[in-house]
């Protein structure tokens, strides 16, 4: 099991990361970030995608799926933002955000790779 400060470290180490953050999307609060830039506030881009996540939630439950979201995908000019919410034991209410840079990342890979590390995530 992996602490939040080692997830956020293996994050970042994928091919492209710009900046990572572990973020309860009930509050809005982020529990831990890495990386980030002058034009990428990790803890001001966690926020606002909590709100993506609280959507999506509430469309799936409208549309009664009974499903669960893997991973929701933003595409940008230059950036991909991978949210992916949390399904490890005691992680309820919990997700990864990423930023990778478009022309250095691997998408498919950078997936693969957050959900290795999602399943070892331990709160």
């Amino acid at each position: 099991m992996a602490s939040i400060e080692t997830t956020l470290k293996d994050a970042m180490a994928i091919e492209g990361a710009v900046g990572v953050a572990l973020v309860d999307y009930s509050s809005g609060m982020t529990l831990g970030a890495a990386g980030g830039s002058a034009e990428l506030d990790m803890a001001v881009a966690a926020a606002g995608n909590t709100d993506v996540v609280r959507a999506q939630m509430r469309a799936m439950e409208l549309l009664d799926l009974d499903d669960t979201i893997e991973d929701i995908l933003i595409t940008l000019d230059t950036q991909y933002h991978l949210i992916r919410p949390l399904s490890a034991r005691g992680a309820h209410g919990l997700f990864l955000y990423l930023a990778l840079n478009k022309a250095r990342a691997n998408l498919g890979l950078a997936r693969h790779q957050l959900r290795r590390i999602e399943a070892a995530v331990e709160v």
